[in-house]
């Protein structure tokens, strides 16, 4: 939580405003930021000076395992976050990739499941790293990237939190994540969930002892129309101590993953928040 204030304040005091072209909204803007999340401790980053949506970031992130490629199946899981990329964005409502309402394209999770290859198959790369893991093997390449750039006309959005590395040192299990472009109001408390989350899934799936993860952003912004909501009130509220992520120790494997788990199998404990705040979101 505190990571997550500090950097905040660090892009109202050192951003510079930068013009963005997809969304038409001006920006403050920093370079490089890294966070890091003890999973070990179980110390869940739920940001606490405003109520933080978990369910829906990890409903999205099981849907990104999944390799689901329309925004009904995120709805069905619990996540609404892909609605308005699939169905409002004009550049993609006039692609002709598009194949009808609710429509994602080949993002996220389908370049993670499905990677094509020039043979015309397909790859999964998630698969081999839960394989690898489970066996005790680090080949130093244990990655799952979503970013095809051969493939970015085929979806509505460019992935933001893009790759994802899985590190062993004997039975303790890392994982270091990349992202290029965070909405830090909005965005990175669901970023922040996700990596968490995704080190604590895979250290129980593959049977490993959940180590620190490492969030690295590249670009950090507040949009223009969340400024004065994050300097006058988010900024000035006091947070509480994280709470503690509890996931159904039933779950034990990527197939569980896959066919029954939903957002019943997570709860968290101790989670002491203010007041929501309904920041802008930019399509």
């Amino acid at each position: 939580m505190l990571q997550y204030l500090d950097l905040c304040r660090r892009i109202m005091d050192e951003g510079e405003w930068i013009q963005n072209e997809r969304t038409g909204k001006r920006c403050l803007t920093v370079i490089d930021a890294d966070l890091t999340y003890d999973v070990d401790a179980n110390k869940f980053p739920l940001v606490t000076t405003r109520k933080s949506f978990w369910k829906a970031a990890i409903a999205e992130f099981l849907g990104y395992l999944r390799g689901y490629d329309n925004a009904k199946d995120f709805r069905d899981l619990g996540a609404k976050t892909w609605d308005a990329n699939a169905n409002e964005n004009k550049s993609w409502l006039n692609n002709p990739s598009r194949i009808g309402t609710d429509d994602m394209g080949r993002v996220y999770g389908v370049q993670g499941r499905s990677w094509k290859k020039p043979d015309g198959s397909t790859l999964d790369q998630l698969q081999k790293v839960v394989d690898n893991l489970s066996l005790g093997l680090d080949d130093r390449g244990e990655i799952l990237s979503f970013y095809n750039p051969g493939e970015f006309d085929l979806g509505c959005l460019r992935p933001c939190m893009h790759t994802h590395t899985f590190s062993l040192l004997g039975e303790r299990l890392f994982l270091t994540s990349y992202q290029r472009s965070c909405d830090v109001p909005l965005g990175l408390n669901f970023n922040q969930i996700q990596v968490f989350t995704f080190l604590a899934l895979m250290a129980q799936i593959t049977g490993k002892k959940a180590g620190k993860a490492y969030h690295k952003i590249v670009n950090a912004h507040i949009y223009e129309d969340q400024i004065e909501l994050m300097r006058d009130v988010q900024l000035k509220r006091k947070p509480f101590s994280p709470p503690k992520l509890v996931i159904n120790p039933d779950i034990k494997s990527l197939k569980d993953i896959e066919t029954w788990v939903t957002l019943d199998d997570f709860s968290i404990e101790g989670y002491q928040h203010h007041d929501a705040i309904a920041y802008p979101f930019a399509v």
